[in-house]
């Protein structure tokens, strides 16, 4: 059983530099076609600073610092138990391309099903930009299968 200790614990901040290439190649793997995702110009043209981040673009953040890795180590959830169980995102404003984002996130709550043969844990995240204004709140709910 995942130790309830957890619950209202703060991972450390994860911070995410946005550049050109990475958005253009996360555009490309989810298979967005629209140029203002691509093409500085395109994106300049629809009102945006620079290329804007596709929506699910901001869960990398953690995913590239390690924070998850850590998380799921501390509180004993083997990867091959590991389910996505959820993920939800409130947009407050748009990062673009030479954005600095900072997500600060918080286990929120931990709990079972089936007589603790699932037990999921519910994180939630606050993104914000170098001028710390709120970019997103996210949530994600893992869940691990016994």
């Amino acid at each position: 059983m995942i130790d309830r200790k957890w619950v209202g614990h703060e991972l450390p901040p994860s911070v995410l530099s946005i550049d050109h290439s990475r958005l253009r190649f996360f555009a490309k793997a989810i298979g967005e076609t629209d140029p203002v995702y691509t093409d500085s110009a395109a994106a300049r043209d629809a009102g945006y600073a620079d290329l804007p981040a596709p929506p699910t673009f901001l869960f990398a953040a953690e995913l590239d610092s390690g924070a998850n890795d850590r998380l799921l180590s501390d509180l004993g959830i083997p990867i091959a138990k590991l389910l996505h169980g959820e993920q939800g995102f409130s947009y407050h404003r748009t990062a673009c391309a030479g954005d600095t984002v900072t997500v600060h996130s918080r286990i929120e709550d931990i709990y079972d099903k089936k007589g603790g043969a699932l037990e999921f844990v519910v994180k939630t995240s606050r993104a914000t930009n170098q001028r710390d204004e709120l970019v997103a709140e996210m949530r994600t709910v893992l869940v691990c299968r016994h």
